[in-house]
């Protein structure tokens, strides 16, 4: 378990951070950014779910989901060793199918789409779809660091995020009263 008994520490007034091997970088380094952009996924998510009143079943989705990316700011924090077995907290491929079947189940539920969705409807909607967005910045900062070496996260993870930005989707449709409150993009709708 996490002990936080002091927040301040002083030791990232020179523009740098501890990972969670002890080792410090500067805060503009891939990793730093990968897990800052996915505890702002998180953040956006908690957001949403504070608009999902009658939504029980999409809360509960959420609220292990939220609970995942502090796996994953934990498995970006440590890069992987060599011949590592269990020492860090890593995304598993259960987590990944988790969230195909979250897609699924929910998708079920939506009518087909005929056209792209606006990032509007209801508030929780709108912010699930913040959320994806800032997921989809996770899972970019997260491919550059990839191409750092091939060592630097684990493909779990990658698939783990790409999956999350999807279920977003899935998700801010089903907010929508089940797609029938989305906004869609009407092409040119606008032009003189």
């Amino acid at each position: 378990m996490v002990k936080l008994n002091k927040i301040y520490t002083r030791t990232g007034d020179d523009g740098t951070t501890g990972l969670g091997t002890g080792r410090r970088v500067p805060k503009y380094d891939l990793r730093v950014e990968a897990y800052g952009a996915v505890d702002e996924t998180n953040a956006a998510i908690g957001v949403a779910r504070l608009h999902l009143s009658g939504e029980a079943a999409l809360d509960t989705i959420l609220t292990r989901v939220q609970n995942d990316l502090f796996d994953l700011g934990a498995d970006l924090c440590v890069p992987p060793a060599a011949n590592e077995e269990g020492a860090s907290l890593r995304i598993v491929p259960a987590q990944v199918t988790r969230l195909e079947e979250d897609i699924d189940r929910l998708n079920a539920e939506l009518g087909p789409l005929t056209s792209f969705v606006l990032p509007a409807g209801t508030a929780a909607s709108a912010h699930l779809h913040l959320a994806r967005t800032i997921c989809r910045r996770a899972e970019r900062v997260m491919v550059a660091l990839s191409h750092q070496s091939e060592a630097a996260l684990g493909a779990p993870a990658l698939h783990y995020v790409n999956r999350l930005s999807d279920l977003l989707f899935v998700a801010g449709r089903y907010a929508n009263a089940r797609g029938a409150a989305d906004v869609l993009w009407v092409p040119g709708a606008s032009r003189v």
